[in-house]
Formats: structure tokens, C-alpha cells, sequence
């Protein structure tokens, strides 16, 4: 449970007035004067501020310091009120760059040999080697701790611009496929538009089936260039200036993804279930990309485990599981919410309308579950289905 910094701090105050008065009750065995009213008040004084040391921490020190420095002047034992200036010195070499931490510090240090000159009995080296020590040490403390803030913001900004980097070039990738799909489209409406009006006048019954095809193929295209459009963030820059003679894979083709991956050393079993039936490509091309991606993770993280890949159809959708058992997996390269193949499983489901998980199994082993509508305008309106 996370406790808010204000709390903190004033549990720290707590605390350190608590030491301070404890060890006030010390003071005349210690051959010094003991804390009366006025000692108490600026021993309060001294500590209390260290609520707000991240919220205003110069104008804290500024006070701790004025307070101790009343403290050891009035003529009280100077190791009571240390707590709260070593702290404050600390804070703002924390949150403060050098050119401001550092006189900070000496005015801690300043203070300190001050309470030194003014005691009777005082050994000045040593008081003089006990601040100059004590508030160097404190300030590398913080200066540290700032760094490896800095340090830590840094590597998140940098994390963050590499993840909306890989979105991105995902999303690219995927908009590049989808340009094929849409050509593919286009050139089948080019055929069949031909066929239409070569046999328009001579056979009715061919052109009207050709009209037919045309009309579902169109409504097809313009869904899958709604998805390119909406993918892209801004212009790739890069167009294929040659138009594909095939369509991308599709679920046909698992029988020759499976054997490749057999052929790579991993078993891997495909099973088929429900009644085949024709999808939408750019759906199809989804469901065949989230396999190859799955099974492709099988061979680089756990080749010695075997694999199973169903494909379901179901009334209005296709689901698609694929499953390793776990054997041989290299624990430190198994992710379940970042990486590059991770994020293009998501974007692509997202895309389709689909509802992705991928995590591992409580038997053991991975499992990466799509389902996807399988027509292009079923899955238009489904387009934040994505988990």
C-alpha cells in the first residue's frame, strides 16, 4: 500500500522530535544545560518543518537552521538539534542542483563549528572534522539519490518513446499488409467488372454473378482501407509501387506454418474444429500473423516444449489458441505485456475487433488466445474489443 510523501514526512518529524527530546533528558549529564520551555519550543521548532521539506525544501533549511542556530547560542546542547539540519542539508541535495545543495551544506557545517567555538571544553579539530564530514557525507547522499532520479526519469522517458516507437512501426506494417489486401481487392473487382461487361449482353446469368462479386468484394476493400487509414498516424513515406498477384496467408496456409515449425525441431499439433467457411482476408491475415507470432515465440524462448495450435469456427467468429506446455522455456525472455511481437498480437486484434489474451497457464506452459469476427463489417463494429 502506497503512502502518501506528506504522511512520510510527518511521521519522520514525529520521529525525530521524539529522539531529540529523549535525548534532551541526557543534556545535564552531558555537562549542559537542561531543556526548559523555550529549549523544548526550539527543538520543536527544529524538527516540525521537516513536514514540508519536499514541498519548500530551501525555505525549511533556512528555518531549521536559524532555529538551531537560537538553540546553540541560548546555550543547549547542540547534538539534540542536528537531526533536522542533517535531514534538510539531504533533502535539498536531493531535489537541488550543486550550485544551490552545496552552500547549503556549508552553512550546516558553519553552524556546527560555531556550536564548537562557543562550548567550553571543545575540541576544534575534531568538531571541525565532524562537520565538514558529516555534511559532505550528507550531501553526497542526496546528490546520489538526485542522480539516480534523474537517471530513473530518463530511462522511463526512453522506455515509453521506444514502446510508442514500436507501436508505430507496428501499426506501419500492419497498414503496408492491408495495402496488399486492398490491391488484391481492387485487381479481383477489375476481373470480374471486365467479365461483366464482356458476357453483358450475351449471358445475364454470368454478369449479374459478377456484379454479385463485385459488390461483396467492394464493400470488403473499402472496409479493409477504413482500417489502413485509421491505423496509420502519419505518412509512411514508403509506398509499394507493385501491386501483389496473390493475397497475403491466410488460414489455408497453417498446414504449411505448422511444418516449418516441426521442421525448426518443435512438435506442434494442428487441430481444426467446426465447419470451415470463407472469412474476410484481412481477418484471415490477422488470425495467420498472431499464430506465426505465438509459434515463432515457442522457438526462441522454448524450444524444447511442444505446441498445439487450434483453429475454431464458431457462428460469427473464428477463435484461434495456441499453446506450448512450458518444457524448455528460458524464464528470463518470457514477457507477457511488452515486446514488439506482443504489441503487434494486440494491434492487430484491435484492428479486427478482436479480444486477444496471452499469459501463461496455472498447469503451466503459455497460451495466446484470439477471437475475431469473420466478416470485415462484423468486425467494424467491434473495434475496442481488444484485452
Amino acid at each position: 500500500m502506497r503512502i502518501r510523501p506528506l504522511a512520510v514526512d510527518a511521521l519522520i518529524a514525529v520521529a525525530l522530535t521524539t529522539v531529540a527530546v529523549l535525548l534532551g533528558g541526557e543534556s545535564v549529564k552531558q555537562g549542559w544545560i537542561a531543556l526548559d520551555p523555550l529549549g523544548y519550543a526550539l527543538v520543536a521548532l527544529i524538527c516540525a518543518p521537516v513536514v514540508v521539506r519536499s514541498k519548500a525544501p530551501l525555505a525549511v533549511l533556512l528555518v531549521v537552521h536559524l532555529a538551531w542556530f537560537v538553540y546553540v547560542t541560548v546555550g543547549y546542547w547542540p547534538v539534540v538539534g542536528t537531526f533536522g539540519p542533517m535531514l534538510t542539508v539531504y533533502t535539498v541535495a536531493s531535489l537541488r542542483p550543486p550550485r544551490v545543495s552545496l552552500p547549503c551544506t556549508a552553512l550546516m557545517a558553519a553552524v556546527w563549528i560555531y556550536a564548537g567555538a562557543i562550548s567550553e571544553d571543545a575540541s576544534m579539530p575534531s568538531v571541525v572534522g565532524q562537520a565538514v564530514g558529516f555534511s559532505l557525507v550528507l550531501w553526497r547522499f542526496g546528490f546520489v539519490a538526485r542522480r539516480s532520479t534523474e537517471l530513473a526519469r530518463q530511462l522511463k522517458r526512453e522506455q515509453d518513446e521506444r514502446a510508442r516507437r514500436e507501436v508505430a512501426e507496428e501499426r506501419g506494417r500492419i497498414a503496408r499488409e492491408l495495402h496488399d489486401v486492398v490491391a488484391h481487392h481492387m485487381s479481383v473487382i477489375s476481373v470480374q467488372a471486365g467479365l461483366a461487361t464482356f458476357v453483358f449482353g450475351t449471358d445475364p446469368a454470368t454478369a449479374r454473378a459478377a456484379l454479385g462479386t463485385i459488390s461483396g468484394t467492394s464493400g470488403e476493400a473499402l472496409e479493409e482501407l477504413r482500417r489502413m487509414l485509421r491505423v496509420l498516424r502519419a505518412e509512411d513515406g514508403e509506398h509499394s509501387g507493385d501491386a501483389p498477384e496473390a493475397p497475403m496467408p491466410g488460414l489455408a496456409r497453417l498446414d504449411e506454418m505448422v511444418e516449418r515449425v516441426r521442421a525448426g525441431g518443435v512438435p506442434v499439433e494442428l487441430r481444426v474444429t467446426g465447419t470451415p467457411r470463407p472469412v474476410a482476408p484481412g481477418v484471415e491475415l490477422c488470425a495467420y500473423r498472431v499464430v506465426q507470432e505465438a509459434l515463432t515465440n515457442v522457438l526462441k524462448h522454448a524450444h524444447g516444449a511442444a505446441a498445439s495450435v487450434e483453429l475454431a469456427y464458431r457462428r460469427g467468429y473464428i477463435e484461434v489458441v495456441v499453446i506450448n506446455d512450458g518444457e524448455g522455456v528460458i524464464q528470463d525472455r518470457v514477457r507477457t505485456g511488452s515486446g514488439h511481437g506482443l504489441i503487434g498480437m494486440r494491434e492487430r486484434a484491435k484492428l479486427y475487433g478482436g479480444a486477444i489474451s496471452i499469459g501463461p497457464l496455472s498447469e503451466g506452459g503459455f497460451a495466446v488466445r484470439l477471437t475475431l469476427p469473420t466478416s470485415a463489417r462484423a468486425a467494424a463494429r467491434g473495434d475496442d474489443a481488444t484485452q
